[in-house]
């Protein structure tokens, strides 16, 4: 009769350790960490739009403040207008047209700035050179640029024979809202170009070479490799410049004023020239919510493009 060998315990050592616990996902010390945050933007964001929101409700004297309710009053004067038309015809242009072609250009010169050729680094420092002027100076160095008698471009156009007489680029109905395009072109280009310049060499090279070895021409990869990679920053950054182009003021107001007449007036400009200058607030704000509400769609649009990439 054989003899049963002791049961040997599991010693201390050879227990699996306990798993730490996790902390829960509503934990308070994330909206701690995030409070100051979120008190600025309500002080200097939040606030001023409840502010202007309620000022589009109400007849508003700059002395005495706010003289009493006059409900949809202000947005139906604003609507009711024989020209808003003309003004929503000028936003549109100056916003899609700006950005539509900021985008093509810059996904041109993001593709040059990718390649490889001597002082790469010293020419994607210039390129920034644009983006990171003031407005205010870009826009005098261009009335300077476009001035009809001692402009740089009517004295080459002139030179090379192109020209009879001076153009008034930005004193001529015709061509004041394109010159202004021109300009913010030139000064917005150098973001999308850094944007999509990132995307792009964030497409790992593998996979245009077994696209290449699969025979797809330089098109092809584009196609099927490099576009779908980038297309997500081209979206993210246009929706951004749409909101932001809307909205951007200074170049109409110190190039043109929105002249001649309201010949390159945007929405943007006539609630600024309707509440500081007429001092008539409520309509101002009028003006300006009405423009929010439409935005609101791209902001929608942004806030889903976004989090569906984080959630990738």
């Amino acid at each position: 009769m054989g003899t049963s060998s002791p049961a040997v315990l599991p010693s201390a050592s050879a227990r699996p350790a306990p798993r730490p616990r996790r902390r829960p996902r509503g934990s308070w010390e994330a909206y701690l960490y995030l409070a100051p945050a979120i008190l600025l933007v309500g002080a200097f964001a939040g606030y001023p739009l409840l502010r202007s929101t309620w000022f589009a409700f109400n007849e508003v004297n700059p002395f005495t403040g706010v003289q009493g309710f006059v409900g949809l009053a202000n947005i139906g004067e604003v609507l009711a207008r024989e020209d808003i038309g003309l003004l929503v015809r000028n936003t549109l242009t100056w916003t899609v047209g700006t950005v539509l072609l900021q985008l093509l250009l810059g996904l041109v010169a993001a593709h040059l700035l990718n390649s490889r050729f001597p002082l790469r680094g010293v020419y994607r420092g210039l390129a920034m050179i644009p983006w990171a002027t003031p407005s205010v100076l870009v826009a005098l160095m261009w009335i300077w640029i476009l001035e009809p008698n001692h402009g740089v471009l009517n004295g080459v156009l002139r030179g090379l024979g192109l020209v009879d007489r001076p153009i008034a680029f930005l004193g001529d109905a015709t061509t004041a809202l394109p010159s202004l395009v021109a300009v913010g072109v030139w000064q917005g280009v150098p973001l999308f170009a850094v944007m999509i310049l990132a995307a792009l060499q964030g497409v790992p090279p593998e996979l245009r070479e077994a696209a290449s070895m699969d025979g797809c021409g330089r098109r092809g990869v584009f196609r099927h490799v490099v576009l779908p990679a980038i297309l997500p920053t081209i979206l993210i950054t246009t929706l951004l410049r749409l909101i932001w182009t809307t909205n951007y003021v200074d170049l109409i107001l110190i190039m043109t004023g929105g002249g001649p007449g309201l010949a390159s007036t945007n929405l943007t400009l006539e609630a600024y020239v309707t509440a500081y200058k007429a001092m008539d607030f409520g309509t101002g704000a009028a003006y300006a919510v009405t423009q929010a509400a439409v935005l609101s769609l791209l902001v929608v649009l942004y806030v889903r493009l976004t989090g569906k990439r984080a959630g990738r």
